[in-house]
């Protein structure tokens, strides 16, 4: 069992190790294993560098992230030219079937809905838009539905933990309900929990999965 202590130095040196973040501008806090994060970044693609940096240490649990992105004085880009950026943005990305996606923008907040096939095109969307300048955060709220038949599902996904190098599949249970998958068991890190849950929406058929995986 790891310390408090000990996680919040692996996560400061972590956050420091990254080129891209500036650690001065981040604020962390650990009780328990759950790290909370606090600060101001200039753009939403840092806040997401901090989260997955942090959720790459051994002994985080979970992430309480409450960094606000602050634009500098000279940016003062509208809701409605981030809205059309957007949509341009899903337009020219080829894995995003851009007609099914609606696009909402809301004092810098991006709200994403319609329907895809896979959780790819669904994280690609919000992957399109999340450089763009006046972002202050997206709200992907895309859902997936597809013809597929719920054939088999839980034998595949067990199969894709057991293929995988970075998932302990001997620690993780695999139940499911037609097109539903529920994940429970013990992983190692929050991203290998992470990467769970991502390797389970690659079988085909899934419509949600329920990550109650345990970090210990």
């Amino acid at each position: 069992m790891r310390t408090d202590s000990s996680i919040k130095r692996d996560v400061l040196d972590e956050l420091i190790w990254q080129p891209s973040i500036d650690e001065t501008q981040i604020g962390v806090v650990v009780k328990n294993g759950v790290v909370t994060l606090t600060g101001i970044v200039d753009s939403y693609m840092k806040k997401q560098e901090v989260e997955n940096a942090v959720k790459s240490v051994l002994g985080v649990k979970a992430v309480a992230e409450d960094i606000e992105v602050k634009y500098g004085n000279d940016s003062n880009t509208s809701d409605s030219e981030i809205a059309t950026a957007a949509v341009r943005a899903l337009k020219w990305n080829i894995t995003v079937p851009e007609k099914k996606i609606k696009v909402k923008v809301e004092d810098g907040w991006v709200y994403l809905t319609g329907e895809v096939v896979w959780d790819f095109e669904k994280n690609s969307a919000k992957n399109a838009i999340k450089n763009i300048p006046g972002v202050k955060y997206v709200v992907n709220n895309i859902t997936l539905k597809n013809n597929i038949d719920a054939i088999n599902i839980k034998e595949k996904i067990k199969k894709a933990f057991e293929r995988s190098a970075d998932i302990d599949s001997k620690s993780i249970t695999v139940n499911t309900e037609g097109h539903n998958v529920k994940l429970t068991g013990k992983v190692h890190s929050l991203k290998e929990k992470d990467e769970a849950r991502k390797t389970a929406f690659y079988a085909p058929g899934v419509y949600t999965v329920d990550n109650e995986l345990e970090v210990v």
